[in-house]
């Protein structure tokens, strides 16, 4: 028998597949790993975006919107973006104020031990840090800090 054969009797032979739907169509949700799942897929050598979305039953304009998702999050914009570390800073000053500028020479006072501090507090841990300290041992307690937490 011809394709161009029309008969109106199946062949028995022949196997058919017949799909019914019923209810409505509902968007499928796929969770942040998911989706990062699958644009890691496509971000491999060799890799091929239609095949990686016809895996996962999604079409590949999908796949390339949430690949230009997630490079747009991963750099905000300056102008949208909040500071990532940010930590308030109090400014004491412990010297008293000058009452008037006397014209003469111009005496060095030895300087205030009290002033230059800083102090760093992370959960309840507080360092004091003076003038002449050296950097790298407020590095190490700052990690060491850090690293408790």
């Amino acid at each position: 028998m011809s394709t161009l054969d029309h008969t109106l009797k199946p062949e028995t032979t022949a196997v058919r597949r017949m799909e019914v739907i019923t209810g409505p169509g509902r968007r499928r949700r796929f969770s942040r790993d998911d989706k990062a799942r699958m644009i890691e897929e496509t971000l491999l050598p060799g890799a091929v975006v239609l095949e990686v979305a016809r895996r996962h039953g999604i079409t590949p304009q999908q796949l390339f919107t949430w690949r230009r998702e997630a490079r747009q999050a991963a750099t905000p914009s300056v102008d949208t973006a909040p500071p990532q570390l940010f930590v308030p800073a109090v400014v004491e000053s412990s010297l008293p104020e000058r009452a008037t500028a006397r014209p003469g020479p111009k005496r060095r006072r030895p300087a205030d031990p009290a002033c230059g501090i800083i102090e760093v507090e992370i959960e309840g841990v507080r360092i004091r840090v003076g003038r002449g300290a050296d950097a790298r041992m407020v590095a190490a307690l700052v990690r060491a800090l850090k690293a408790g937490t």
